[in-house]
Protein backbone atom coordinates (compact mmCIF):
# COMPACT_ATOMS: atom_id res chain seq x y z
CA UNK A 1 0.00 0.00 0.00
CA UNK A 2 3.22 1.86 -0.49
CA UNK A 3 1.88 3.75 -3.26
CA UNK A 4 -1.69 3.93 -1.89
CA UNK A 5 -3.13 7.85 -1.82
CA UNK A 6 -5.16 7.91 1.71
CA UNK A 7 -7.82 9.20 -0.26
CA UNK A 8 -7.47 5.95 -2.36
CA UNK A 9 -7.85 3.59 0.83
CA UNK A 10 -9.38 6.20 3.69
CA UNK A 11 -13.68 6.49 3.72
CA UNK A 12 -14.58 10.16 3.65
CA UNK A 13 -17.17 11.14 6.00
CA UNK A 14 -19.58 13.91 4.83
CA UNK A 15 -20.96 16.36 7.03
CA UNK A 16 -23.79 19.31 6.96
CA UNK A 17 -22.91 21.91 9.17
CA UNK A 18 -26.28 23.37 10.15
CA UNK A 19 -27.22 20.49 11.59
CA UNK A 20 -24.23 18.40 12.93
CA UNK A 21 -23.80 20.05 15.98
CA UNK A 22 -24.75 23.65 17.74
CA UNK A 23 -22.05 25.01 20.18
CA UNK A 24 -23.90 27.74 21.46
CA UNK A 25 -27.40 27.55 21.53
CA UNK A 26 -29.12 28.81 18.10
CA UNK A 27 -30.44 26.08 16.86
CA UNK A 28 -27.60 25.68 14.01
CA UNK A 29 -24.20 23.37 14.31
CA UNK A 30 -21.03 24.97 13.46
CA UNK A 31 -17.02 24.43 13.45
CA UNK A 32 -16.95 24.83 17.23
CA UNK A 33 -20.12 21.88 17.17
CA UNK A 34 -18.10 19.89 14.69
CA UNK A 35 -14.64 20.03 16.68
CA UNK A 36 -16.61 18.53 19.26
CA UNK A 37 -17.38 15.44 17.55
CA UNK A 38 -14.09 14.72 16.48
CA UNK A 39 -13.42 12.00 18.74
CA UNK A 40 -17.22 10.42 17.46
CA UNK A 41 -15.53 10.63 13.73
CA UNK A 42 -12.17 8.98 15.05
CA UNK A 43 -13.54 6.59 16.83
CA UNK A 44 -16.40 5.61 14.03
CA UNK A 45 -13.05 4.85 12.16
CA UNK A 46 -13.44 7.53 9.07
CA UNK A 47 -9.91 9.04 7.92
CA UNK A 48 -11.78 12.41 6.34
CA UNK A 49 -14.63 15.22 7.18
CA UNK A 50 -15.73 17.16 4.02
CA UNK A 51 -17.55 20.22 5.21
CA UNK A 52 -20.41 21.52 2.86
CA UNK A 53 -20.13 25.39 2.53
CA UNK A 54 -19.45 27.38 5.67
CA UNK A 55 -18.87 30.88 3.62
CA UNK A 56 -20.61 33.92 4.17
CA UNK A 57 -23.71 33.56 2.49
CA UNK A 58 -27.07 35.04 2.65
CA UNK A 59 -27.74 31.16 3.08
CA UNK A 60 -30.83 31.29 0.41
CA UNK A 61 -29.83 28.19 -0.64
CA UNK A 62 -28.03 27.50 2.88
CA UNK A 63 -24.27 28.61 1.58
CA UNK A 64 -24.00 27.81 -1.67
CA UNK A 65 -24.57 31.31 -2.72
CA UNK A 66 -21.69 32.39 -1.64
CA UNK A 67 -20.66 36.08 -0.67
CA UNK A 68 -16.92 35.58 0.12
CA UNK A 69 -14.95 32.78 -0.92
CA UNK A 70 -12.28 33.30 1.71
CA UNK A 71 -13.80 33.63 4.90
CA UNK A 72 -16.25 32.13 7.25
CA UNK A 73 -20.12 32.89 7.90
CA UNK A 74 -20.34 34.37 11.57
CA UNK A 75 -23.17 31.25 11.91
CA UNK A 76 -20.45 28.83 11.62
CA UNK A 77 -17.57 30.78 14.06
CA UNK A 78 -14.54 32.84 12.28
CA UNK A 79 -11.10 31.94 10.61
CA UNK A 80 -9.98 31.50 13.88
CA UNK A 81 -12.10 28.56 14.40
CA UNK A 82 -11.75 27.53 11.54
CA UNK A 83 -8.08 26.79 11.68
CA UNK A 84 -8.33 25.30 15.52
CA UNK A 85 -11.07 22.44 13.55
CA UNK A 86 -8.46 21.73 11.20
CA UNK A 87 -5.33 21.63 13.48
CA UNK A 88 -7.54 19.51 16.12
CA UNK A 89 -8.83 16.84 13.24
CA UNK A 90 -5.27 16.80 11.89
CA UNK A 91 -3.94 16.18 15.36
CA UNK A 92 -5.98 13.00 15.44
CA UNK A 93 -5.14 11.93 12.02
CA UNK A 94 -8.65 12.78 10.08
CA UNK A 95 -8.19 15.08 6.99
CA UNK A 96 -10.20 18.12 6.13
CA UNK A 97 -11.95 19.00 2.78
CA UNK A 98 -14.16 21.54 1.88
CA UNK A 99 -16.67 22.42 -0.27
CA UNK A 100 -15.98 24.93 -3.25
CA UNK A 101 -19.00 26.62 -5.23
CA UNK A 102 -16.85 27.66 -8.40
CA UNK A 103 -20.39 28.13 -10.79
CA UNK A 104 -21.93 30.72 -9.17
CA UNK A 105 -22.00 33.39 -6.30
CA UNK A 106 -24.43 34.77 -4.47
CA UNK A 107 -26.21 38.03 -5.53
CA UNK A 108 -24.70 39.55 -2.78
CA UNK A 109 -20.97 39.18 -3.19
CA UNK A 110 -18.89 42.17 -3.80
CA UNK A 111 -18.05 40.83 -7.89
CA UNK A 112 -21.83 40.62 -8.29
CA UNK A 113 -22.88 44.11 -7.14
CA UNK A 114 -19.82 45.70 -9.02
CA UNK A 115 -20.75 43.70 -12.16
CA UNK A 116 -24.17 44.93 -12.17
CA UNK A 117 -23.97 48.23 -11.47
CA UNK A 118 -22.84 49.21 -15.29
CA UNK A 119 -22.28 47.82 -18.11
CA UNK A 120 -18.77 49.28 -18.34
CA UNK A 121 -18.25 47.60 -15.02
CA UNK A 122 -14.74 46.08 -15.34
CA UNK A 123 -16.62 43.11 -13.63
CA UNK A 124 -19.13 43.04 -15.88
CA UNK A 125 -17.40 39.75 -18.10
CA UNK A 126 -17.22 38.41 -14.55
CA UNK A 127 -20.96 37.02 -14.65
CA UNK A 128 -22.82 36.02 -17.61
CA UNK A 129 -24.66 38.85 -19.36
CA UNK A 130 -26.82 39.12 -22.76
CA UNK A 131 -29.38 41.22 -24.35
CA UNK A 132 -32.91 40.19 -24.27
CA UNK A 133 -33.72 38.20 -27.36
CA UNK A 134 -35.95 39.89 -30.73
CA UNK A 135 -38.91 39.65 -28.83
CA UNK A 136 -37.44 41.00 -25.84
CA UNK A 137 -38.04 37.99 -23.64
CA UNK A 138 -35.16 36.16 -22.12
CA UNK A 139 -32.05 35.16 -24.48
CA UNK A 140 -32.51 31.33 -24.61
CA UNK A 141 -34.99 28.87 -23.75
CA UNK A 142 -32.57 27.21 -20.40
CA UNK A 143 -34.55 27.03 -17.30
CA UNK A 144 -33.30 27.01 -13.73
CA UNK A 145 -32.55 23.79 -11.59
CA UNK A 146 -35.06 25.48 -9.28
CA UNK A 147 -37.44 25.82 -12.18
CA UNK A 148 -38.65 29.06 -14.46
CA UNK A 149 -36.50 30.42 -16.76
CA UNK A 150 -32.31 30.71 -16.19
CA UNK A 151 -31.88 34.28 -16.61
CA UNK A 152 -33.46 37.36 -14.44
CA UNK A 153 -34.22 40.72 -16.06
CA UNK A 154 -31.86 43.55 -14.74
CA UNK A 155 -34.06 46.87 -15.34
CA UNK A 156 -30.63 49.03 -14.67
CA UNK A 157 -28.73 48.10 -17.27
CA UNK A 158 -31.18 46.06 -19.91
CA UNK A 159 -29.86 43.13 -20.12
CA UNK A 160 -30.25 39.46 -18.25
CA UNK A 161 -28.12 37.66 -16.01
CA UNK A 162 -28.03 33.95 -16.35
CA UNK A 163 -28.60 31.40 -13.27
CA UNK A 164 -28.86 27.41 -13.62
CA UNK A 165 -30.07 27.60 -9.73
CA UNK A 166 -32.00 30.52 -7.77
CA UNK A 167 -31.98 34.01 -9.32
CA UNK A 168 -29.60 34.91 -6.23
CA UNK A 169 -26.92 32.77 -7.62
CA UNK A 170 -25.96 34.28 -10.59
CA UNK A 171 -23.36 32.14 -12.41
CA UNK A 172 -19.55 32.94 -12.88
CA UNK A 173 -18.41 33.69 -15.93
CA UNK A 174 -15.12 31.13 -16.41
CA UNK A 175 -13.97 32.04 -19.85
CA UNK A 176 -13.36 35.51 -18.60
CA UNK A 177 -9.05 34.51 -17.19
CA UNK A 178 -9.71 37.40 -14.66
CA UNK A 179 -12.43 35.61 -12.65
CA UNK A 180 -10.62 32.19 -13.07
CA UNK A 181 -7.80 33.85 -11.46
CA UNK A 182 -9.90 34.81 -8.40
CA UNK A 183 -11.37 31.69 -8.10
CA UNK A 184 -8.54 29.95 -8.31
CA UNK A 185 -6.55 32.21 -5.31
CA UNK A 186 -9.66 31.29 -3.09
CA UNK A 187 -9.01 27.90 -3.53
CA UNK A 188 -5.00 28.58 -3.39
CA UNK A 189 -6.03 30.83 0.39
CA UNK A 190 -7.77 27.27 1.51
CA UNK A 191 -4.71 25.48 0.74
CA UNK A 192 -2.77 27.52 2.88
CA UNK A 193 -4.12 27.27 5.56
CA UNK A 194 -4.00 23.79 5.31
CA UNK A 195 -7.32 22.06 3.68
CA UNK A 196 -7.02 18.69 2.46
CA UNK A 197 -8.86 19.22 -0.65
CA UNK A 198 -12.05 19.97 -1.97
CA UNK A 199 -15.44 18.66 -3.18
CA UNK A 200 -16.88 21.11 -6.07
CA UNK A 201 -19.65 21.79 -7.00
CA UNK A 202 -21.89 21.41 -9.89
CA UNK A 203 -18.37 20.81 -11.68
CA UNK A 204 -20.19 20.36 -14.99
CA UNK A 205 -22.30 22.88 -15.14
CA UNK A 206 -19.39 25.73 -15.15
CA UNK A 207 -18.72 26.67 -18.49
CA UNK A 208 -22.22 26.81 -21.11
CA UNK A 209 -21.76 26.47 -25.01
CA UNK A 210 -20.25 29.95 -26.28
CA UNK A 211 -23.31 30.98 -28.50
CA UNK A 212 -25.74 30.15 -26.28
CA UNK A 213 -28.45 28.51 -28.18
CA UNK A 214 -31.65 26.59 -27.33
CA UNK A 215 -31.51 23.36 -25.25
CA UNK A 216 -33.53 20.85 -26.92
CA UNK A 217 -36.97 20.26 -25.57
CA UNK A 218 -36.91 16.75 -23.58
CA UNK A 219 -40.08 14.79 -25.15
CA UNK A 220 -39.99 12.44 -22.37
CA UNK A 221 -40.94 15.42 -19.84
CA UNK A 222 -44.67 15.22 -17.75
CA UNK A 223 -46.46 16.94 -15.08
CA UNK A 224 -44.85 15.34 -12.18
CA UNK A 225 -41.18 15.87 -13.41
CA UNK A 226 -38.96 18.45 -12.47
CA UNK A 227 -39.59 21.77 -14.46
CA UNK A 228 -35.76 21.95 -15.32
CA UNK A 229 -36.32 18.72 -17.43
CA UNK A 230 -38.88 20.01 -19.76
CA UNK A 231 -35.33 20.91 -21.94
CA UNK A 232 -32.49 18.37 -21.94
CA UNK A 233 -29.34 20.63 -20.67
CA UNK A 234 -26.98 19.75 -23.76
CA UNK A 235 -25.88 23.46 -23.92
CA UNK A 236 -25.81 24.57 -20.65
CA UNK A 237 -23.77 22.00 -18.88
CA UNK A 238 -20.91 19.26 -19.87
CA UNK A 239 -18.82 21.41 -22.26
CA UNK A 240 -15.23 20.45 -23.61
CA UNK A 241 -13.77 23.52 -22.36
CA UNK A 242 -14.38 22.33 -18.79
CA UNK A 243 -11.82 19.85 -18.65
CA UNK A 244 -8.98 22.38 -19.02
CA UNK A 245 -10.76 24.15 -16.20
CA UNK A 246 -10.46 21.03 -13.62
CA UNK A 247 -6.57 20.46 -15.08
CA UNK A 248 -5.87 23.90 -13.84
CA UNK A 249 -7.96 22.77 -10.65
CA UNK A 250 -6.02 19.73 -10.19
CA UNK A 251 -2.19 21.47 -11.03
CA UNK A 252 -3.24 23.59 -8.31
CA UNK A 253 -3.85 20.81 -6.01
CA UNK A 254 -0.89 18.74 -6.89
CA UNK A 255 1.61 21.47 -6.42
CA UNK A 256 0.51 21.19 -2.71
CA UNK A 257 1.09 17.28 -2.14
CA UNK A 258 -1.24 14.66 -1.32
CA UNK A 259 -4.42 16.78 -2.06
CA UNK A 260 -7.63 15.67 -3.37
CA UNK A 261 -10.27 16.98 -5.56
CA UNK A 262 -13.72 15.37 -5.80
CA UNK A 263 -16.15 16.73 -8.37
CA UNK A 264 -19.81 16.55 -8.10
CA UNK A 265 -21.08 15.57 -11.53
CA UNK A 266 -24.51 13.85 -12.70
CA UNK A 267 -24.10 12.63 -15.34
CA UNK A 268 -23.90 9.16 -17.46
CA UNK A 269 -21.61 6.98 -16.97
CA UNK A 270 -19.76 7.48 -20.29
CA UNK A 271 -19.45 11.49 -19.82
CA UNK A 272 -18.28 10.83 -15.95
CA UNK A 273 -15.11 9.23 -17.12
CA UNK A 274 -14.05 12.06 -18.92
CA UNK A 275 -13.78 14.36 -16.24
CA UNK A 276 -11.01 12.24 -15.19
CA UNK A 277 -9.23 14.03 -17.26
CA UNK A 278 -6.17 13.29 -20.08
CA UNK A 279 -3.49 10.80 -18.49
CA UNK A 280 -5.19 11.52 -15.09
CA UNK A 281 -5.15 15.47 -15.33
CA UNK A 282 -8.96 16.16 -14.03
CA UNK A 283 -10.27 15.98 -10.97
CA UNK A 284 -8.97 12.56 -8.55
CA UNK A 285 -12.49 11.75 -8.05
CA UNK A 286 -15.93 12.59 -10.37
CA UNK A 287 -18.46 11.03 -7.80
CA UNK A 288 -19.90 8.07 -8.44
CA UNK A 289 -23.85 8.43 -7.64
CA UNK A 290 -25.31 5.50 -9.53
CA UNK A 291 -26.29 3.98 -5.70
CA UNK A 292 -28.35 6.81 -4.71
CA UNK A 293 -30.96 5.96 -7.61
CA UNK A 294 -30.15 2.61 -8.36
CA UNK A 295 -33.09 -0.34 -8.78
CA UNK A 296 -32.52 -2.10 -5.54
CA UNK A 297 -32.02 -5.73 -7.26
CA UNK A 298 -29.06 -7.35 -7.38
CA UNK A 299 -29.17 -8.31 -11.38
CA UNK A 300 -29.22 -4.08 -11.57
CA UNK A 301 -26.13 -3.48 -9.24
CA UNK A 302 -24.05 -6.70 -10.56
CA UNK A 303 -24.53 -4.61 -14.28
CA UNK A 304 -23.91 -1.51 -12.95
CA UNK A 305 -20.73 -2.56 -11.07
CA UNK A 306 -19.60 -4.38 -13.84
CA UNK A 307 -20.25 -1.45 -16.89
CA UNK A 308 -18.12 1.31 -13.90
CA UNK A 309 -15.45 -1.26 -13.31
CA UNK A 310 -15.03 -1.16 -17.16
CA UNK A 311 -15.40 2.57 -18.16
CA UNK A 312 -12.43 3.50 -15.85
CA UNK A 313 -9.75 4.98 -17.42
CA UNK A 314 -6.38 3.62 -17.04
CA UNK A 315 -5.35 5.25 -13.29
CA UNK A 316 -9.13 6.06 -12.55
CA UNK A 317 -9.92 5.13 -9.00
CA UNK A 318 -13.60 4.22 -8.08
CA UNK A 319 -15.28 6.01 -5.62
CA UNK A 320 -19.11 5.15 -4.28
CA UNK A 321 -22.16 7.15 -2.53
CA UNK A 322 -25.52 5.94 -0.95
CA UNK A 323 -26.58 9.21 0.14
CA UNK A 324 -26.17 13.27 0.41
CA UNK A 325 -27.66 16.56 1.34
CA UNK A 326 -29.61 16.27 -1.85
CA UNK A 327 -30.97 13.27 -1.94
CA UNK A 328 -33.22 11.03 -0.35
CA UNK A 329 -31.50 8.74 2.95
CA UNK A 330 -30.88 5.60 1.97
CA UNK A 331 -33.06 4.19 5.08
CA UNK A 332 -35.99 5.48 3.45
CA UNK A 333 -35.38 4.76 -0.15
CA UNK A 334 -34.68 1.26 1.38
CA UNK A 335 -36.03 0.39 4.48
CA UNK A 336 -34.00 -0.24 7.20
CA UNK A 337 -32.93 -4.05 6.89
CA UNK A 338 -31.99 -3.74 3.25
CA UNK A 339 -29.63 -0.37 4.50
CA UNK A 340 -27.39 -2.61 6.69
CA UNK A 341 -26.71 -4.33 3.17
CA UNK A 342 -26.39 -0.94 1.82
CA UNK A 343 -23.82 -0.27 4.25
CA UNK A 344 -21.78 -3.41 3.86
CA UNK A 345 -21.84 -3.17 -0.29
CA UNK A 346 -20.68 0.62 0.20
CA UNK A 347 -17.55 0.11 2.62
CA UNK A 348 -16.28 -3.25 0.88
CA UNK A 349 -16.80 -2.20 -2.91
CA UNK A 350 -13.71 -1.04 -4.43
CA UNK A 351 -13.03 2.46 -4.66
CA UNK A 352 -13.11 5.69 -1.75
CA UNK A 353 -16.40 5.48 -0.40
CA UNK A 354 -18.67 8.60 1.51
CA UNK A 355 -20.64 7.91 4.17
CA UNK A 356 -23.31 10.89 4.56
CA UNK A 357 -23.34 11.84 8.76
CA UNK A 358 -26.39 10.32 9.84
CA UNK A 359 -26.71 7.03 7.81
CA UNK A 360 -24.34 5.43 10.01
CA UNK A 361 -27.22 5.56 12.68
CA UNK A 362 -30.12 4.55 10.31
CA UNK A 363 -31.88 7.96 9.91
CA UNK A 364 -34.54 8.23 7.53
CA UNK A 365 -36.25 10.99 6.17
CA UNK A 366 -37.89 13.17 8.47
CA UNK A 367 -41.26 14.90 7.70
CA UNK A 368 -41.18 18.37 7.93
CA UNK A 369 -44.65 20.18 8.61
CA UNK A 370 -45.53 23.22 5.86
CA UNK A 371 -44.52 25.86 8.42
CA UNK A 372 -40.96 24.42 9.12
CA UNK A 373 -39.66 24.16 5.37
CA UNK A 374 -36.44 25.87 4.74
CA UNK A 375 -35.56 24.19 1.20
CA UNK A 376 -36.09 26.83 -1.39
CA UNK A 377 -36.66 24.50 -4.46
CA UNK A 378 -39.36 22.97 -1.87
CA UNK A 379 -40.84 26.03 -1.47
CA UNK A 380 -40.19 27.05 -5.46
CA UNK A 381 -42.17 23.28 -6.52
CA UNK A 382 -44.00 22.36 -3.32
CA UNK A 383 -45.26 18.97 -3.43
CA UNK A 384 -43.45 17.21 -5.94
CA UNK A 385 -40.47 15.43 -3.53
CA UNK A 386 -38.07 17.31 -3.92
CA UNK A 387 -37.62 18.73 -0.96
CA UNK A 388 -33.98 18.11 0.93
CA UNK A 389 -34.81 19.39 4.19
CA UNK A 390 -35.97 15.39 5.11
CA UNK A 391 -32.39 15.07 4.42
CA UNK A 392 -30.49 17.66 6.43
CA UNK A 393 -32.44 17.49 9.78
CA UNK A 394 -30.39 17.74 13.41
CA UNK A 395 -27.96 14.47 14.04
CA UNK A 396 -29.61 12.98 17.23
CA UNK A 397 -26.29 12.66 20.21
CA UNK A 398 -27.98 11.47 23.03
CA UNK A 399 -31.17 11.22 25.40
CA UNK A 400 -31.12 14.67 26.66
CA UNK A 401 -33.42 17.78 25.20
CA UNK A 402 -32.98 17.95 21.66
CA UNK A 403 -30.98 15.03 21.47
CA UNK A 404 -28.28 17.08 22.66
CA UNK A 405 -27.75 18.80 19.47
CA UNK A 406 -28.53 21.88 20.57
CA UNK A 407 -29.91 23.89 23.73
CA UNK A 408 -31.60 26.02 21.66
CA UNK A 409 -34.32 25.42 19.21
CA UNK A 410 -33.48 23.34 16.29
CA UNK A 411 -33.52 25.07 12.67
CA UNK A 412 -35.51 21.94 11.63
CA UNK A 413 -36.92 19.15 13.57
CA UNK A 414 -35.03 16.60 14.93
CA UNK A 415 -36.13 12.64 13.55
CA UNK A 416 -39.51 11.29 15.81
CA UNK A 417 -37.12 8.28 16.95
CA UNK A 418 -34.54 10.35 18.20
CA UNK A 419 -34.86 8.77 21.76
CA UNK A 420 -33.78 5.56 20.33
CA UNK A 421 -32.34 6.14 17.50
CA UNK A 422 -28.65 8.43 18.87
CA UNK A 423 -25.25 7.47 19.26
CA UNK A 424 -25.23 6.88 22.55
CA UNK A 425 -27.80 4.47 22.35
CA UNK A 426 -26.48 2.81 19.30
CA UNK A 427 -23.18 3.02 20.82
CA UNK A 428 -23.53 0.51 23.18
CA UNK A 429 -26.03 -1.39 21.48
CA UNK A 430 -24.08 -4.80 19.90
CA UNK A 431 -26.63 -5.18 16.84
CA UNK A 432 -27.55 -1.46 16.56
CA UNK A 433 -26.59 0.14 12.60
CA UNK A 434 -23.78 2.53 14.02
CA UNK A 435 -22.22 -1.18 15.71
CA UNK A 436 -22.65 -2.27 12.17
CA UNK A 437 -20.83 0.47 10.65
CA UNK A 438 -18.13 0.76 13.39
CA UNK A 439 -17.26 -2.77 12.45
CA UNK A 440 -17.13 -2.60 8.66
CA UNK A 441 -14.86 0.29 9.48
CA UNK A 442 -12.51 -2.07 11.38
CA UNK A 443 -12.66 -4.45 8.69
CA UNK A 444 -11.41 -2.11 5.79
CA UNK A 445 -8.53 -1.34 8.25
CA UNK A 446 -7.42 -4.69 9.31
CA UNK A 447 -7.98 -5.91 5.72
CA UNK A 448 -5.99 -4.56 2.62
CA UNK A 449 -7.79 -6.50 0.44
CA UNK A 450 -11.09 -4.28 1.49
CA UNK A 451 -9.58 -1.18 0.71
CA UNK A 452 -7.41 -1.56 -2.20
CA UNK A 453 -8.06 -4.75 -3.14
CA UNK A 454 -8.90 -5.74 -6.67
CA UNK A 455 -12.84 -6.46 -7.62
CA UNK A 456 -13.80 -9.61 -8.93
CA UNK A 457 -17.64 -9.80 -9.61
CA UNK A 458 -19.32 -13.33 -8.59
CA UNK A 459 -22.03 -15.16 -11.12
CA UNK A 460 -25.02 -16.66 -8.55
CA UNK A 461 -28.23 -17.02 -8.93
CA UNK A 462 -31.21 -14.85 -7.37
CA UNK A 463 -31.64 -11.87 -5.63
CA UNK A 464 -28.07 -11.85 -4.35
CA UNK A 465 -24.60 -9.38 -5.30
CA UNK A 466 -21.00 -11.53 -5.00
CA UNK A 467 -18.19 -10.55 -5.07
CA UNK A 468 -14.32 -10.82 -4.09
CA UNK A 469 -11.60 -8.25 -3.12
CA UNK A 470 -7.79 -9.89 -3.55
CA UNK A 471 -4.81 -7.88 -2.41
CA UNK A 472 -1.23 -9.89 -1.53
CA UNK A 473 -2.67 -13.27 -0.87
CA UNK A 474 -5.53 -12.50 0.35
CA UNK A 475 -8.67 -13.26 -0.84
CA UNK A 476 -12.10 -11.59 0.57
CA UNK A 477 -15.78 -12.80 -0.13
CA UNK A 478 -18.81 -10.43 0.12
CA UNK A 479 -22.03 -11.76 -0.34
CA UNK A 480 -25.42 -9.84 -0.28
CA UNK A 481 -28.79 -11.19 0.25
CA UNK A 482 -31.14 -7.92 -1.42
CA UNK A 483 -34.32 -9.74 -0.36
CA UNK A 484 -36.38 -10.14 3.04
CA UNK A 485 -36.21 -13.89 1.42
CA UNK A 486 -33.58 -16.70 2.54
CA UNK A 487 -31.34 -17.28 -0.66
CA UNK A 488 -29.36 -20.38 -1.45
CA UNK A 489 -26.35 -19.67 -2.99
CA UNK A 490 -22.96 -21.30 -3.76
CA UNK A 491 -20.11 -19.31 -2.42
CA UNK A 492 -16.40 -20.31 -1.86
CA UNK A 493 -16.20 -21.79 1.83
CA UNK A 494 -14.51 -19.19 4.31
CA UNK A 495 -14.67 -17.96 7.62
CA UNK A 496 -16.80 -15.38 8.74
CA UNK A 497 -15.83 -12.33 9.67
CA UNK A 498 -19.08 -10.24 9.80
CA UNK A 499 -22.72 -10.53 9.11
CA UNK A 500 -25.33 -7.65 8.62
CA UNK A 501 -27.69 -9.95 11.18
CA UNK A 502 -28.00 -11.78 13.92
CA UNK A 503 -28.93 -15.26 12.36
CA UNK A 504 -25.76 -17.66 11.90
CA UNK A 505 -24.43 -18.20 8.53
CA UNK A 506 -25.04 -20.96 6.81
CA UNK A 507 -22.90 -22.08 4.27
CA UNK A 508 -24.70 -22.07 1.00
CA UNK A 509 -27.53 -19.95 2.39
CA UNK A 510 -28.23 -16.32 3.30
CA UNK A 511 -30.65 -15.68 5.71
CA UNK A 512 -33.34 -12.87 4.83
CA UNK A 513 -31.90 -9.27 4.40
CA UNK A 514 -27.89 -10.99 5.17
CA UNK A 515 -25.27 -9.88 4.18
CA UNK A 516 -21.87 -11.63 4.80
CA UNK A 517 -18.13 -10.74 4.73
CA UNK A 518 -15.47 -14.30 4.63
CA UNK A 519 -12.02 -14.99 4.71
CA UNK A 520 -11.47 -17.45 1.56
CA UNK A 521 -9.03 -19.69 0.61
CA UNK A 522 -8.22 -19.35 -2.77
CA UNK A 523 -9.36 -21.94 -5.35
Amino acid sequence: MSDTQWWQSGVIYQIYPRSFQDSNGDGVGDLAGIERRLDYLADLGVDALWISPIYPSPMVDFGYDVADYTDVHPVFGTLADFDRLLAAAHSRGLKLLLDFVPNHSSDRHPWFLESRASRSSPKRDWYIWRDPASDGGPPNNWISDFGGSAWEWDETSGQYYYHAMLREQPDLNWRNPELKAAMLDAMRFWFDRGVDGFRVDILWHMIKAAAFPDNPVNPQWHAGMADKERVLQLHSTDQPEVFDIAAEMRALADSYGNRVLIGEIYLPIERLMAYYGKRGGGVHLPFNFQLIEAPWHARTLHAMVAEYEAALPPGGWPNWVLGNHDRPRIASRIGLAQARVAAMLLLTMRGTPTVYYGDELGLSDVLIPAADVQDPRELREPGLGFGRDPARTPMPWDGSPNAGFTSGHPWLPLNADWGERNVDVERRDPGSMLTLYRNLLLLRRAHAALSVGALRLIEVDGDVLAYERVHQGERIVIALNLSAEAHPTSLPTGRLLLSTVTEDYVPNMLAPNQGVILAAEFA
